[in-house]
């Protein structure tokens, strides 16, 4: 993959794991078009790329993202969009960001180094693992801005902790803390600060060894569980299964099983 040639982020690829930093620290990296379609650009490219393993999305300085860029926004006295104009945006924006992350047949990472606030959580929850430093915090500040939760927001929340701690943090727009996010299962990890980028490196790097086409499905049949039946789902599971069997690691996996040795990996 290419690994130059953006402004809003950076991206570099070692041993298998690209390293995708959004980079507007002067703004605590808020979203705006320009990052948004870099970063689809990267999660389009990572997809077909072999050499990929896992995806670790982090920020520069000391902000994770603290969601939309408003600082080109509409004027207080100018006339509302009109309703159409803002769904057809939000399909076109947030929602298609979270939606390549969530379909990424890869591993995703979040290393939350700071202030994650609004569509900055979502982007965290959109990944598959978070791991936070302990000074980093987590808002669902559209009610400060007198707005509904977006950014998938009411689709990603209450799956990881439940409706009621959903609508508690939606509701009432309070900081939370890494440490609280983690008690309540918001988060995978909390961490020292100096130990965020040593510690999601090494969970990076286990995940980019192992067996990234079955992690990939995994992944698939995890995500679309909770929107399943019982019935649909089992028939998912032994559809990628059927898959997963034919593929190298499957057989590099039980030869080394017989061999009594670890397996390598390949990811196909």
């Amino acid at each position: 993959m290419e690994t130059n040639g953006f402004r809003a982020v950076e991206l570099r690829v070692e041993d298998g794991i690209a390293w995708l930093t959004l980079n507007r620290p002067d703004v605590r990296n808020a979203m705006n078009a320009e990052m948004r379609e870099e970063i689809l650009q990267v999660l389009d490219a990572a997809a077909v790329d072999a050499a990929i393993r896992c995806l670790v999305v982090t920020g520069a300085g000391k902000g994770f993202c603290t969601g939309a860029d408003l600082s080109g926004g509409r004027s207080r006295t100018a006339e509302p969009p009109h309703p159409g104009a803002t769904r057809m945006a939000m399909r076109q924006s947030t929602q298609r960001l979270v939606r390549a992350l969530l379909e990424l047949e890869k591993p995703v990472i979040a290393a939350v180094n700071g202030v994650a606030a609004g569509f900055g959580v979502h982007l965290a929850l959109a990944c598959d693992l978070i791991v936070a430093s302990e000074d980093a915090r987590f808002i669902e500040i559209f009610v400060r801005r007198g707005l509904a939760v977006d950014g998938g927001g009411a689709y990603l929340l209450p799956r990881r902790i439940g409706l009621a701690r959903a609508k508690e943090l939606v509701f009432l727009g309070d900081d939370l803390s890494a440490t609280d996010a983690q008690r309540i299962g918001l988060i995978n990890r909390c961490v020292p600060a100096g130990e965020l980028e040593a510690t999601v490196r090494g969970i990076a790097e286990r995940i980019a060894c192992g067996p990234t086409f079955a992690l990939g499905l995994s992944k698939r049949l995890l995500n679309r569980s909770l929107d399943s039946d019982l019935e649909s789902a089992l028939a998912e599971e032994a559809f990628a299964q059927s898959l997963v069997v034919q593929s190298e690691d499957a057989k590099e996996g039980m030869k080394a099983f017989a061999e009594k040795r670890s397996p390598a990996f390949k990811g196909r």
